[in-house]
């Protein structure tokens, strides 16, 4: 009887380590391919206005949260554009302000390089936002061609962007949109013409952009907004340092104590596993900054950290790599 405890259906306890011929040795291994682990983001940050002119800088983000030192700009300058992540590794920025509105827009390879411009598709147009949803695809939304907008932009898979989608929710510019529950994007905050708002729109994972939810965190605009954990969001800044964590069913919370410099017009872009990093902008004074801050896997804000890479305001910022 005691000899029929170490066996079962005649396997062995020697046998607990080998299933069909699969060893201890072949746990990292599975019909061939070896398991190497959850991919570690890396982030861009590009373009942006260097307070005497536009430029198109960019400064590439490590797995690690450390921002490299400027890569020579491809493609037109200017700043008050947007950046998602879109594809497998693969970002896009698009739209902006330089001699006029522009539409735009130039991909990011897996290994952050930039490409040259693409002609537009989208009307011309600053000050917007742009987020992932539906696991590989980006929305920009919202912003100004002259007059206030709520019009849309879908991105496929191959970076190709579409023609305009009629808006949904109320007008605005100065706002910030992240990717939130794996596959839904959120645009919130921003300016009306008249003064800051709060409100936000969610996106489903089909890219459609519902009508506003009430604001719950101060209103403010110029703010940044990202990613963290593997399904969460944070709104941050905008002249001010508090911030807004959204759930991963999209609902924001209310204002957490700020943290790090108070400051507009910055960017922030996902790094590593599950945390992100926000930097540039302008101070309080107007003054163009290059200090950044982490933000953990739990949402939390860190500390400034000096910054580097040419000092300004309104890039745009996204992740990639596989």
């Amino acid at each position: 009887m005691a000899n029929e405890v170490e066996k079962y259906n005649l396997l062995a306890l020697s046998d607990i380590e080998k299933i069909n011929g699969f060893a201890d040795a072949d746990i990292e291994k599975l019909n061939g391919f070896e398991y190497t682990g959850a991919t570690l983001m890396k982030g861009i940050f590009g373009y942006g206005y260097d307070a005497t002119d536009v430029t198109a800088v960019t400064n590439l983000v490590t797995n690690a949260g450390i921002i490299g030192s400027d890569v020579s700009g491809v493609g037109q300058a200017r700043y008050q554009l947007a950046a998602a992540e879109y594809g497998t590794g693969t970002a896009i920025f698009g739209f902006g302000r330089g001699w006029g509105k522009m539409g735009m827009t130039n991909l990011v390879n897996t290994s952050g390089v930039v490409a040259s411009d693409v002609s537009a598709v989208g009307t011309a147009r600053s000050e917007l936002a742009a987020c992932g949803y539906g696991t590989d695809k980006a929305i920009f939304g919202f912003g100004t061609t002259g007059s206030l907008t709520a019009i849309t932009n879908l991105v496929n898979n191959s970076g190709v962007v579409a023609s305009d989608t009629t808006g949904v929710g109320t007008v605005r510019n100065q706002l910030a949109a992240a990717e939130y529950g794996t596959d839904k994007g959120i645009f919130g905050f921003g300016y009306n013409g008249s003064a800051a708002v709060g409100m936000t729109n969610l996106v489903s994972n089909s890219g459609v952009v519902a009508t506003d939810v009430s604001a719950v965190g101060t209103a403010r605009n110029d703010v940044c907004a990202v990613g963290y954990s593997t399904d969460k969001s944070i709104f941050d800044k905008g002249s001010t340092s508090v911030s807004n964590l959204v759930s991963n069913s999209g609902v924001v919370a209310s204002d957490t104590s700020g943290v790090g410099t108070a400051r507009s017009r910055l960017a922030a872009t996902p790094y590593g596993a599950g945390k992100a990093i926000e930097s540039y902008g302008s101070d309080d004074q107007g003054a163009m900054v290059d200090i950044s801050n982490l933000i953990s896997d739990s949402g939390v804000v860190a500390a400034d950290v000096s910054g580097v890479g040419q000092t300004r305001s309104s890039p745009g910022a996204a992740a990639y790599g596989t």
